[in-house]
């Protein structure tokens, strides 16, 4: 229940809620926090803010402050590796990455949670790497007071699946590399994918441990697959030999290799001709051409969430369709554009 008092008459009242200023371009917060007892100086600043009136609280038995339901609100969010302060700010939580890794967000729950009358939260986009302190996420309860039944609501929802936000950190794997292709095999022309997806894996904090060439001959690639398996690689990158030509064999030496699950085309340009593929639960990925031309392709969106111990099927492949579009833009400023965060 709230009381109306005048502004004039708050001398000496503890304030029940943040009260925020805003000059434009210079300060956005709170200018008197919850708890800060009215003095006569503060009359003028107030009266300046708008605040003619003030409110006191007197909560009923089902009744519930913001500040209050924010806490209730970010400890069912967060999930592993999500971090929160119980120190609300006009009613509102921040979380924050524990560590450094991947977020993922259920975003069916957040929907659902959001769902629920006068609670929000939002968040980064799933699949968003961060780093360690990054803000991932803020939530409120909307009104100063509110009933305390749409908060244990929407609180049950976000707590479900233990937490809506989660970061994953990114394992550290012995990465094999197989290069195909007759021309690069025999020398006619210089190798230019293997810097490139060498300095892919080291900027994610895994290691090369060796790079394979094979020419067009699936024995062979079924033999380099091999000896990437024997030396204990626990993850396989393939370039070359991705597309629909018949002399593109590549796949069928991966075939031969003893897949026992594997899925060929992502819904994302460029990296259409993309391939995941299961050895024994070691993750096998066939790299199409466009990795040579572009910067960023399906494979930026896909490696760091194998590298988060996520397992990627048909299901995985087929989301990135919503945003997997890249604008080729002039200036490539990746990951700060839509592309991938559809997912």
């Amino acid at each position: 229940m709230l009381k109306k008092i005048s502004v004039t008459d708050a001398v000496g009242k503890v304030l029940s809620h943040d009260i925020t200023e805003i000059r434009p371009g210079e300060f956005k917060g709170p200018a008197f926090r919850k708890g800060h007892t009215v003095c006569d100086q503060d009359i003028c600043h107030l009266q300046k803010l708008g605040k003619n009136h003030l409110y006191l609280i007197d909560l009923e038995k089902d009744e519930i402050h913001e500040n209050q339901a924010a806490a209730i609100l970010a400890k069912s969010l967060a999930g592993p590796g999500i971090t929160w302060d119980n120190d609300p700010k006009e009613g509102k939580i921040c979380l924050y990455a524990k560590t450094d890794g991947l977020l993922r967000v259920d975003a069916p729950a957040l929907a659902a949670f959001n769902m629920v009358d006068e609670v929000m939260c939002a968040s980064l986009h799933s699949h968003t790497l961060v780093k360690k302190g990054r803000q991932v996420a803020a939530t409120r309860a909307i009104p100063l007071v509110m009933k305390r039944a749409p908060v244990e609501r929407a609180a049950a929802i976000a707590g479900q699946n233990g937490g809506i936000l989660s970061v994953h950190p990114l394992e550290a794997k012995k990465t094999g590399i197989v290069i195909t292709g007759n021309e690069v095999f025999s020398g006619l022309i210089k190798d230019k994918f293997a810097p490139i997806l060498r300095k892919k894996i080291l900027d994610l904090g895994s290691a090369v441990s060796g790079i394979t060439f094979a020419p067009d001959d699936e024995s062979l690639i079924q033999k380099a697959i091999d000896t990437h398996l024997s030396d204990g690689c626990d993850l396989i990158l393939l370039s070359g030999g991705m597309s629909v030509d018949p002399d593109d064999v590549t796949r069928k030496g991966i075939l031969k290799a003893g897949v026992t699950e594997m899925h060929y085309g992502a819904a994302a340009l460029p990296g259409a001709m993309f391939m995941v593929a299961y050895i024994n639960g070691t993750p096998l990925i066939g790299v199409p051409a466009c990795g040579l031309h572009h910067r960023v392709t399906v494979l930026d969106l896909v490696l760091p969430r194998v590298l988060a111990g996520e397992h990627i099927g048909k299901k995985e492949l087929a989301f990135l369709g919503h945003g997997g579009l890249c604008m080729d833009c002039p200036e490539c400023v990746h990951p700060h554009c839509p592309f991938g965060k559809g997912m």
